[in-house]
């Protein structure tokens, strides 16, 4: 009986770790399905989805106040309804500016070529603008692409890689729907510079009263 006992103790005590593998390995599951893009925002408003959005990286490393940072994103419309962006929301700048067709002349994705037509500006100075990008049924836009270039002008404050700002997005029938988009980070490495003196101090530039 005392043997029979101990294999049974050792069959439970052998079998609770695959138990409990396997209950981890279930919570696990559920959460691996989330993905997460690495550069830039994406949301679902309607049927439309907004990926990359963030602002370019800045030239110099990082944004001063006063300058203005290009927006970039793309807007897939999975839908069979044209729809359109019809204005951009937000604090911490001083204007919307749009360059380019304001009324979003676009291309299927993965089309080699963009329709090109004459350059046209619009700009205001409420830090919104009433917009007209028309993003077709089954179709992508790319901003500054085959779609207009979005700038925001005269920034309030500094802005570096990976730092962010609150946007609100409005589209004809999608919706509204904020965004929390960062500043872009370069994509290579960018050589790291220090003012800090590394050399090892010798007896040669120590102070007098410090000398040995």
């Amino acid at each position: 009986m005392n043997r029979a006992l101990r294999a049974a103790t050792v069959g439970v005590l052998l079998f609770s770790p695959l138990v409990i593998t396997a209950c981890s390995a279930g919570q696990v599951n559920q959460t691996s399905s989330q993905l997460r893009d690495k550069v830039g925002a994406t949301v679902h408003v309607g049927d439309l989805t907004l990926r990359q959005v963030q602002l370019a990286y800045p030239t110099d490393g990082s944004y001063e106040p006063g300058e203005d940072a290009e927006l970039q994103m793309s807007i897939i419309n999975a839908g069979s309804e044209d729809d359109a962006l019809t204005g951009i929301k937000g604090t911490g700048f001083a204007e919307v500016r749009v360059t380019g067709s304001a009324s979003g002349s676009v291309t299927a994705s993965g089309s080699a070529a963009a329709t090109t037509t004459p350059p046209a500006q619009a700009t205001t100075s409420s830090g919104s603008r009433a917009l007209d990008i028309t993003v077709p049924a089954g179709q992508s836009v790319f901003l500054g692409e085959n779609a207009p270039t979005v700038t925001l002008a005269s920034l309030g404050q500094g802005l570096t890689p990976a730092q962010t700002m609150d946007l609100t997005f409005t589209f004809e029938k999608a919706g509204n729907v904020t965004v929390t988009v960062p500043v872009a980070v370069p994509a290579s490495n960018v050589p790291q510079t220090s003012t800090f003196n590394f050399h090892v101090p010798t007896e040669a530039n120590i102070p007098d009263d410090q000398a040995g």
